[in-house]
């Protein structure tokens, strides 16, 4: 297989490409994780969590196949995907005759794991299997608190303890935008938090989330961000920070990051 490591500018994203419905490895172009990382990363475990709802298949005798893709991506790959160009090589598969589901799976995972220089796990799901994730998140949502917003651009500094208790507390907000580095697009998500430590106000946490309304960087480099904000302003003892964002072209990403080693725990908000 023959996978692309070009330059950003060079990658599929925002820019018009034909839609190929035989399969196409060469389709996925892979991105260093060190090009868009922020320079200052804390030291973290987590995966990303990608959905793709729109994949189809032959069977041996022609008969078009569908699944809902599950894929995990380790966040000590070396790499990450350009999301255009994922959806450009699960589209490559539409026209293409395999002999059983598993060997669509093996396909998928080995091609992905080229691509990202890391182990990757795919799930094929129904859509009945599918339905069986939570679509709501535990703990207390952000949302109505009454703040006035003066930063639209990344700010820890709002961040802000409510008194010196230790506390372990989930809070998230469907507040949150920030924006494509490349076409300049939104990218709409839930923020999910989840800390042991100092008791934060949770007013500069909603400020403080709203305050990436215009930052530039992909799902992952964001949620990472994110995570390395708060611990370096806050230093819980504890911290998970996840990013819900919402589908586009047919797929999702959601980026967890945590203290705590295991596997991203699965959710499907009703928007997404």
């Amino acid at each position: 297989m023959s996978v692309r490591d070009e330059p950003l500018k060079q990658s599929p994203l925002g820019s018009e490409v034909e839609y190929a419905d035989t399969y196409t490895p060469s389709l996925l172009h892979p991105i260093a994780r060190a090009d868009s990382r922020p320079s200052e990363v804390s030291h973290f475990f987590g995966e990303d969590l990608w959905h793709a709802y729109e994949f189809t298949w032959l069977n041996s005798r022609g008969k078009p196949q569908v699944a809902v893709l599950r894929i995990r991506v380790p966040c000590t790959s070396s790499h990450i995907i350009e999301s255009k160009s994922m959806k450009l090589y699960l589209n490559s598969y539409t026209q293409t005759r395999f002999a059983e589901p598993r060997e669509v799976r093996s396909t998928l995972e080995s091609d992905l794991k080229v691509a990202v220089r890391a182990p990757v796990d795919v799930q094929m799901l129904t859509a009945e299997q599918l339905a069986e994730a939570p679509a709501r998140l535990p703990g207390t949502c952000l949302d109505a608190l009454d703040v006035a917003i003066e930063h639209y651009r990344p700010k820890p500094d709002l961040l802000a303890y409510a008194s010196d208790a230790v506390t372990r507390e989930v809070v998230y907000s469907h507040l949150f935008r920030s924006v494509c580095p490349v076409t300049g697009q939104p990218d709409w998500a839930t923020i999910w938090i989840e800390y042991l430590g100092r008791e934060l106000a949770r007013e500069s946490i909603l400020e403080y989330l709203i305050s990436y309304r215009r930052h530039e960087a992909f799902h992952e480099a964001t949620v990472e961000q994110i995570f390395t904000e708060l611990m370096t302003r806050c230093a819980p003892q504890e911290l998970t920070v996840m990013g819900l964002f919402l589908r586009r072209g047919g797929v999702d990403i959601n980026p967890y990051r945590s203290t705590q080693s295991g596997p991203a725990p699965v959710y499907r908000l009703p928007r997404q």
